[in-house]
């Protein structure tokens, strides 16, 4: 798969409701160019991708919001909304915070979100300069379901 064909996949898989396949996601993944860590400052929107994964409804219920990456060192991985709609970082929820950092994942180093308080690694690509995708790896009874990841997707906010 060429980058090409990879970034219409990743949309027309985004664009499901239901059955999305990890084993698609991986195609994508494996095409898409990696990012630097430093390279991906800033607000993101999140989302995820309709396979079925556990996560799914722990994050729907949080109302996650998406990340922001302030510095290499200041990562808030869960931006949520309470209950009048305003944003903030939920460091409960998350264990603490995160760290960015440019570490291998699947043979290619590529931007990767460290969490503080838990052996979880949200990996990121770059689909196009204002989209990433991301899959979160990490100790397997946290991050895996079914023997499977959890991925998602950032906008720039």
């Amino acid at each position: 798969m060429d980058i090409d064909q990879a970034r219409s996949t990743f949309h027309e898989l985004r664009g499901r409701e239901s059955g999305v396949s990890p084993d698609e996601l991986d195609t994508v993944w494996a095409a898409l160019d990696t990012v630097r860590a430093e390279d991906i400052l800033g607000s993101w929107k999140g989302d995820d991708f309709a396979t079925g994964h556990r996560l799914h409804e722990k994050l729907f219920a949080s109302r996650w919001h998406g990340k922001t990456f302030h510095s290499l060192e200041d990562a808030k991985p869960l931006i949520c909304r309470d209950a009048d709609g305003n944003l903030y970082s939920d460091v409960k929820a998350g264990n603490g915070e995160a760290s960015l950092w440019n570490i291998e994942f699947r043979g290619e180093v590529t931007a990767t979100m460290v969490y503080d308080g838990a052996p979880i690694f949200d990996h990121f690509k770059k689909v196009d300069d204002s989209t990433l995708m991301g899959i979160m790896n990490g100790k397997s009874a946290l991050v895996l379901d079914d023997g499977r990841h959890y991925y998602f997707l950032l906008e720039r906010d």
